[in-house]
């Protein structure tokens, strides 16, 4: 994935989940592992041996590491914005999500992906939900896609909301003990509308960061 090659893409809204917790259609039998707990952990970049594989050029837009794992797949059907700004707004609203996630696969909320493409309640909403996987045990498996995504820029230009829907049917909890994939009947649960405001950071070469996240649950628009 190049820069800004790809036509992907303040308030925290803490009840509702950017991640659904365990798996995409929700999993009753969590019990507490789906309360939200505060995190106040500082940020580090991960350190990485000698050994360790160097991800591709591609998964590194910013010369940070998106990759994610596999078996665990991102989909971003969305269509790319006239507006250099607010593309480049959606195309960094993408990295936020892969960043979460690839928190969520590497089991840390310090990975350097999630402060570069976050900032504020954006960072401490996606410390929390990487939280409660990793709390809960969980790491995830299959595709999660997005959609149906508009963008607007507010008028001075620094900040764009982009909103879009999720589909989770297909995005299953996996126990990292186990290996034991936790599917769910298909349920207006698997539905959700997003908002999430970015904001440029002005020395960051065209960089922008998640700064709030706004949630609908079980979106009937969405379906």
């Amino acid at each position: 994935m190049k820069r800004r090659s790809l036509p992907v893409a303040a308030a925290l809204t803490v009840t509702a989940a950017l991640l659904s917790t365990a798996c995409g259609s929700g999993d009753d039998k969590s019990g507490d592992n789906n309360k939200i707990a505060g995190v106040g952990q500082a940020a580090e970049s991960p350190k990485k041996s000698a050994d360790s594989p160097a991800a591709p050029a591609e998964d590194k837009p910013d010369g940070v590491d998106v990759s994610l794992p596999k078996d665990m797949n991102l989909v971003f059907d969305w269509d790319k914005p006239k507006d250099k700004n607010e593309a480049a707004a959606m195309d960094d609203a993408a990295n936020y999500l892969r960043a979460i996630y690839r928190g969520v696969a590497k089991r840390t909320t310090k990975d350097a992906a999630v402060t570069t493409y976050s900032t504020g309640e954006g960072l401490h909403y996606a410390q929390v939900q990487i939280n409660e996987w990793i709390k809960g045990g969980w790491t995830a498996e299959g595709t999660r896609r997005h959609y149906d995504s508009t963008t607007r820029s507010a008028p001075n230009g620094k900040s764009v909301e982009v909103a879009f829907c999720a589909d989770t049917g297909k995005f299953y909890g996996k126990e990292v003990k186990t290996g034991k994939v936790v599917k769910t009947k298909p349920s207006l649960k698997d539905f959700g509308y997003y908002k999430v405001v970015m904001v440029k950071v002005p020395t960051g070469e065209g960089l922008w960061q998640a700064s709030k996240v706004f949630v609908e649950t079980s979106a009937e628009k969405c379906r």
